[in-house]
C-alpha cells in the first residue's frame, strides 16, 4: 500500500510540474522576456525557486541553513527542468519519467534537511499535493486544501 501511495504521489507531482512547462509550449510568447517574473497563477509549482523556498520556510519554519540548502535544491530542480523542457529530442513520456525523477530527487533532498517534525508536516504537504493532482481537472476545487489522509 506504501509503494502505491508513493507511486500515486511522484505521479501527481510529475503532473503538477509538467502542466506550467506544457502551457509554456502551448504559449511561447509568455516567456519571450527572461526578466520577467515567473507566472504562478497561484499554484506553487510556477513559482522561482526564491518563492518556493519562501513558502516553504513560512509552512515548515526552516532555519537559515535549511533554507540555503532547500534553495540549492530547488534551483538546481529549476535549471534541470529547463534543460529538460529545451530538449526536443525526448518523446514525451522519456520527458515525463525525467520530470519524475527528478522531483523525486528534489523531494528527497529537502526531506534530508527537514528534522522529524518538518519531516511530518513535509509529509502532509506532499499528500495533500498528490490528492490535488488526483482531482485536479475532476470538477474538484484545486485552489482549496486537500482533507488529511486517512490512516
Amino acid at each position: 500500500m506504501f509503494k502505491q501511495s508513493l507511486l500515486v504521489l511522484v505521479a501527481a507531482g510529475a503532473i503538477a510540474i509538467a502542466a506550467p512547462f506544457a502551457a509554456a509550449q502551448d504559449s511561447p510568447s509568455q516567456n519571450s522576456d527572461p526578466q520577467a517574473p515567473a507566472q504562478n497563477n497561484g499554484h506553487r509549482h510556477g513559482m522561482d525557486p526564491d518563492q518556493r523556498t519562501q513558502e516553504l520556510t513560512r509552512k515548515l519554519k526552516l532555519s537559515s541553513d535549511q533554507q540555503a540548502k532547500v534553495k540549492d535544491a530547488l534551483v538546481s530542480e529549476h535549471s534541470q527542468m529547463e534543460s529538460l523542457h529545451q530538449d526536443s529530442s525526448l518523446s514525451q513520456d522519456d520527458r515525463h519519467a525525467k520530470m519524475m525523477d527528478i522531483r523525486k530527487s528534489t523531494d528527497a533532498q529537502i526531506r534530508g534537511v527537514l528534522d522529524s517534525n518538518q519531516q511530518k508536516k513535509w509529509d502532509e504537504m506532499q499528500a495533500q499535493r498528490g490528492q490535488w493532482g488526483q482531482h485536479h481537472g475532476q470538477g474538484g476545487a484545486p485552489d482549496q486544501p486537500a482533507p488529511p489522509p486517512q490512516q
